[in-house]
């Protein structure tokens, strides 16, 4: 097969807001269960369903297992990192709404560019990006204070927003610690299981002392635990490593915008998620600040 890669067709998009709209989905499965399991368990549980089916797709392509033969440091790092990421979502999820927690949590892409920006040469920003990362941080402050005279408006809630801007970051710093580091040469399967096999026993141990295993076993949590398991922790993940290996990356990544304004509108359709103008300002300066950090810089000029 040729290792080129094509550009957009129909196929590539209809998958690609097919994923988006399951990841904006995530967190209203987890808020909407929230009574019966702790946001927090629901991750770890759904991460060990995507690490068993990841670990049997794995064993059926022949790719090896033995992770203690490869980068078991870094990896058991990026793992750990990835373990802080969903405790933070499951905690912010606690304190704060399902909108402002996907539009802060998809932050991602502008400190992994600027992650990627110092460490690795040929992923300096333009100045077009540049204007995206100043437009994003923008729109953070402004989604952040200007709801400070709304009822909803208190420590709480700042604090679940924290949580979910510091996701953000973490997850950003996992893709920047795998793409300079050895795990960039290995298959994505064995990188992926590094992260839900870390995560998944290091989010567990924490709930399990901060007294969140506790889970009352209604037909939604388990409905809701088995479709995030295998949909979101392992199939989301193939197709996605799917269309990085058959089309341009910059291409398919410079859609995932559609994530956070999918999962917005989700919360306020599904949860009745309050919005105040300020914080939708906010988020489509976000959003924008996204879109103008993902265009490929062609022949713009490094800063």
């Amino acid at each position: 097969m040729s290792n080129s890669r094509k550009p957009l067709d129909g196929t590539a998009f209809a998958c690609i807001v097919f994923l988006c709209t399951l990841w904006g989905g995530q967190q209203i499965f987890l808020k909407l269960a929230a009574q019966d399991i702790a946001p927090a368990m629901h991750i770890a549980l759904r991460g060990f369903i995507g690490c068993v089916l990841l670990a049997l797709f794995m064993w059926h392509k022949k790719i090896s297992l033995a992770l203690w033969r490869g980068p078991w440091v870094v990896g058991c790092l990026v793992g750990l990192l990835f373990a802080a990421e969903w405790w933070m979502i499951g905690e912010g999820l606690a304190r704060t709404t399902a909108s402002h927690m996907v539009v802060f949590l998809y932050t991602t892409p502008i400190f992994t560019a600027l992650g990627l920006h110092y460490w690795v040469p040929e992923e300096r920003l333009s100045w077009l990006q540049w204007c995206g990362v100043l437009t994003c941080f923008t729109g953070i402050a402004v989604a952040f204070l200007g709801g400070a005279d709304q009822p909803h408006f208190n420590l709480t809630t700042i604090w679940g927003d924290l949580l979910g801007l510091g996701a953000g970051f973490l997850w950003a710093m996992t893709t920047v610690i795998i793409r300079c580091s050895e795990l960039a040469k290995l298959p994505p399967a064995q990188t992926t299981f590094y992260q839900l096999f870390c995560a998944s026993i290091g989010i567990l141990l924490v709930c399990l002392a901060t007294g969140n295993a506790s889970v009352n076993w209604t037909p939604f949590v388990i409905t809701s635990v088995l479709i995030q398991g295998v949909v979101i922790a392992f199939l989301s993940l193939l197709l996605w490593f799917w269309l990085l290996r058959h089309y341009l990356a910059s291409r398919v990544s410079i859609f995932t915008f559609l994530t956070p304004l999918l999962g917005v509108t989700f919360g306020v359709w599904i949860l009745d998620d309050p919005l105040h103008p300020e914080f939708v300002w906010g988020a489509l300066m976000v959003l924008s600040g996204m879109i103008l950090v993902n265009i490929p810089k062609k022949k713009q000029q490094v800063v």
